[in-house]
């Protein structure tokens, strides 16, 4: 896994990141990917960080919780969250998983 820095000041909060990432995946393969997300989560991350879910391509990385609360106001420190990004749209979603 690489390290890249993402800029999340000019991302927007939104609500329809997870409808289009189960539109597009179906409900089964977009759960799975949440699950693969948390499971990044509990084998490398820690309790200052959020896992990412990059809805373009499914990919994952972990992200400051401080940094995500600092730049646009998410409280990303509860237990199973996940953040949902897109780059295209600069938008991003924050999902607790249930």
């Amino acid at each position: 896994m690489s390290e890249t820095s993402i800029d999340f000041v000019g991302y927007t909060p939104v609500n329809h990141l997870w409808p289009q990432l189960v539109e597009r995946l179906g409900m089964d393969k977009a759960q799975r990917a949440v699950h693969q997300a948390l499971d990044l989560q509990s084998m490398q991350g820690h309790v200052g960080t959020i896992p990412v879910l990059l809805v373009e391509t499914c990919g994952m990385a972990l992200a400051s919780s401080e940094l995500l609360r600092h730049q646009i106001g998410f409280a990303g420190h509860g237990d199973r969250m996940v953040l949902l990004l897109s780059r295209r749209e600069e938008a991003v979603q924050l999902l607790q998983q249930i």
